[in-house]
């Protein structure tokens, strides 16, 4: 199977332009493409994740990757899929983030000579003259068509800063510019950005003519990834002090039965032929995708030997022992009444909860366990002598947490 036939065979493409040149170009290594990631954040997540993938199977084939850091576009701020405006950062905070950004790209993608490469946008969109912008690229975009666009509609209620509103266009030149500087011939993105994708696209057909139009060719992924970046406690992170390698691989090994598979296609680089025999597993079967899901993935991002650690850890605590790299709170003294402290500040302290009247309804549901032991009353207490012991706490089936005096 070629390259092509296998992305839509994984499920990673939703929508195309220009679909008989991409597959030509991407089958035979011609590709020079980009992925544009706003350096919100010291660390990448899972929500990331497909986007390193992809760059690191078309990589190897033979195409060119550019990881674009927006580190220009983060002053700015994308509207697309938020309900308020992002807070703004600091050019020093930026350029921590892109540096943290480099260092675990480098886990998927080979940069070098001749390899992929990693640009910065506030390298090209800092330095632009504002009247300048506006007659030579703000003259090609239609305010007609940009309210149209998603992104933008949806924040038309809300509230829209003409800061955010110039987003597009700047996504739209660094395409452009990529393109004349670079000889960036593609563009990788998720759903959300498809209205500023193709910008990118209108405006280098705009501004170089109709002869360009062959080697201006837009992809867009399948929006699955970003639902695979948040959880009820908020990122899984790919920088092991944020989410450790055994939360990692915790997170994936407890993904929906519905999309285990579905996570081994996109996420994997297992064979399909191997995939496809799991078309048909069913109860106790889904348990052991799971397992391969969260090594394989662990395994990636964190080495075999951190995805052997958490393996292991993990079959443990199922079987009713420990884990030394349990995920665990220090709770300290001041935090007690009276040498005890009650399981629902326990578990709001542990982050198991996002509220004592959370935690209390797991408790009534029979959800919380604390040393094994169901927690039969929400008035139960942990003494400060099991804390210095050590407490595990499990909620429902899978979380597991351990609680120690600081």
């Amino acid at each position: 199977m070629k390259l092509y036939d296998e992305l839509v065979a994984r499920g990673l493409i939703a929508q195309v332009t220009n679909e008989d040149e991409i597959r030509e170009m991407i089958d035979n290594g011609k590709a020079t493409f980009y992925i544009g990631f706003d350096p919100t954040a010291d660390s990448l997540h899972v929500g990331h994740f497909m986007a390193l993938c992809l760059m690191k199977r078309l990589q190897m084939a033979g195409n060119k990757p550019i990881a674009l850091i927006g580190g220009g576009t983060a002053m700015i701020g994308d509207p697309s899929g938020r309900t308020d405006m992002r807070s703004m950062m600091t050019t020093e905070t930026i350029a921590h983030n892109c540096a943290c950004f480099k260092k675990q790209m480098e886990r998927f993608i080979e940069f070098g000579e001749g390899k992929a490469q990693m640009v910065n946008n506030a390298d090209w969109l800092l330095g632009l003259n504002y009247v300048d912008v506006l007659r030579e690229v703000g003259a090609c975009f239609s305010v007609n068509n940009m309210l149209r666009a998603e992104c933008y509609k949806q924040r038309m209620e809300k509230g829209l800063s003409f800061l955010e509103f110039n987003y597009m266009i700047m996504q739209s030149y660094d395409f452009y510019h990529l393109y004349q500087n670079y000889g960036c011939n593609m563009q990788f993105g998720g759903n959300d950005q498809w209205s500023n994708m193709l910008g990118g696209t209108e405006l280098i057909r705009k501004k170089l003519g109709k002869d360009a139009h062959a080697m201006t060719i837009t992809l867009l992924l399948n929006s699955e990834g970003k639902k695979m970046g948040k959880t009820a406690k908020g990122a899984v992170w790919l920088d092991p002090q944020k989410t450790t390698p055994f939360e990692f691989y915790q997170y994936w090994r407890n993904v929906e039965d519905s999309d285990v598979l579905k996570c081994i296609r996109m996420l994997t680089f297992l064979p399909l032929e191997q995939i496809n025999e799991m078309d048909s597993w069913k109860d106790a079967q889904l348990n052991t995708a799971k397992e391969i899901l969260a090594f394989e993935l662990t395994k990636l991002v964190h080495g075999e030997e951190e995805a052997q650690k958490a393996q292991a850890s993990a079959k443990a605590l199922f079987v009713g022992g420990d884990a030394a790299d349990m995920p665990s709170t220090d709770i300290s003294a001041e935090q007690l009444v009276d040498g005890k402290i009650g399981i629902l500040n326990l578990m709001v302290a542990c982050k198991l909860a996002a509220s004592n009247g959370e935690a209390r309804r797991l408790v009534q549901q029979g959800g919380v366990f604390v040393n094994d032991e169901k927690v039969a009353d929400h008035t139960f207490t942990v003494t400060e002598q099991m804390l210095k012991d050590g407490v595990k706490i499990r909620k429902g089936k899978k979380v597991f947490h351990k609680a120690v005096l600081a």
